[in-house]
């Protein structure tokens, strides 16, 4: 039975059947604060989906980029007044540190920016012969007039693109540019900022190169499946597809997969509203295991809000389950297993899964004779992620 997922670009829940080898790449953070709420919910969906990959017996190599130089850390680093690279290594430090409790699996791969320059002032460079883009004042645009299927990933109108582009940093209304929307692939750096050489000026690569180039060098030119949060839609993936295929003339993913937004208490988290909620935070109050699967009470698209007692309600759950797996029998676990199967199948949803997994374990405390139940109930919390072997 296929893995069906939700792609972005068609809008639909489509069968997902990829071959023996599943190249995956999934956007990664921009080490410059704690590891989220947000961060944690986004990279669960794909470790479940892994997971269930995997069980059927796909050899998944999923690359989980680090974007160490950006618009974003500079300034950052600027306001702590430490290098760039040491703050980037630290929040780094901490975010493995957070992914590794909560029990995701490792990435294949996790290149860093600041180790791919060369390869993205060779694909600037490229564009730039190839006409697909164009210098002025020292900074490289993508000439989005040369790629004629811009827009198609998020089929967002001309003006949702322009005011997304503006408030998530695109400068649309940069006179040196012939488009609103083209966007940046080289600029200058500011005094204070890192720099490299390149052909065509002095200065730093844009936001959206920096994952074409990492994930065609650890994945090949097409991947099986792209994903991220649906902040990213527009302008990072749609200008990736732009600037990707227009070097490689080849579909740059097969499929799109996005996970929407988390907010707390009824409020968009984020930082200027300071609340935002921080995995590390949460790991001193609770078992890991138990915010793990306080998160998989929610559908990775339909985005959800974040309350205190979700935590409460995860812990509970985790103690539900531990008690049934130390038991010596129980129910017939196969219905069960055919439930959270189906439902990991049916486009993630976790939600069904949990409820069908918290279902087997009431089940099991009730009684029953079946000696493989307990094990069963740990063979399918492994399946989402959720090491019961371990006491609570």
């Amino acid at each position: 039975m296929a893995v069906r997922i939700f792609e972005t670009s068609e809008r639909r829940v489509v069968p997902f059947e990829p071959g023996p080898v599943v190249r995956m790449y999934v956007c990664g953070i921009t080490p410059y604060d704690s590891t989220h709420l947000g961060h944690a919910a986004t990279y669960l969906t794909y470790d479940l989906l892994i997971r269930r990959l995997e069980e059927l017996g796909h050899e998944v190599r999923m690359v989980r980029n680090v974007t160490d130089v950006d618009d974003s850390i500079l300034p950052k680093a600027r306001e702590l007044g430490v290098p760039y690279l040491e703050l980037a290594e630290a929040e780094l430090k901490r975010f493995r540190a957070d992914m590794d409790a909560l029990g995701m699996c490792p990435p294949f791969a996790e290149p860093r920016a600041t180790e791919s320059i060369d390869g993205m002032i060779e694909m600037t460079a490229r564009l730039l012969d190839q006409g697909n883009a164009y210098l002025t004042h020292g900074t490289v645009y993508f000439d989005i007039t040369t790629f004629e299927r811009f827009g198609e990933l998020s089929h967002y109108s001309r003006d949702r693109m322009i005011k997304l582009a503006e408030a998530r940093g695109g400068r649309p209304d940069d006179p040196h540019r012939r488009d609103p929307l083209d966007f940046v692939l080289w600029q200058p750096s500011l005094p204070d900022e890192p720099a490299w050489r390149g052909p065509f000026g002095v200065g730093r690569p844009g936001w959206h190169i920096e994952c074409s180039v990492m994930s065609m060098s650890a994945l090949g030119p097409t991947l099986d499946l792209h994903g991220g949060g649906t902040d990213l839609i527009f302008p990072h993936h749609e200008c990736e597809i732009a600037q990707s295929e227009s070097i490689t003339g080849e579909t740059f993913a097969r499929h799109w997969m996005h996970s929407a937004m988390v907010s707390y208490e009824g409020e968009k988290m984020s930082k200027s509203l300071g609340n935002l909620v921080f995995v590390s935070d949460l790991l001193e109050r609770a078992d890991p295991r138990a915010i793990r699967l306080a998160l998989m009470r929610h559908h990775y698209r339909a985005g959800f809000e974040w309350y205190d007692t979700d935590l409460e309600e995860g812990i509970a759950l985790l103690h539900r389950l531990a008690a049934a797996a130390e038991r010596g029998s129980g129910a017939d676990p196969r219905p069960f297993a055919e439930r959270v199967r189906a439902a990991i199948d049916d486009d993630l949803n976790a939600p069904k899964a949990i409820e069908a997994l918290d279902d087997l374990a009431s089940a099991i405390l009730s009684d029953g004779d079946d000696t493989t139940a307990p094990q069963v109930l740990r063979e399918l919390a492994a399946l989402v992620g959720v090491d019961l072997d371990r006491p609570v």
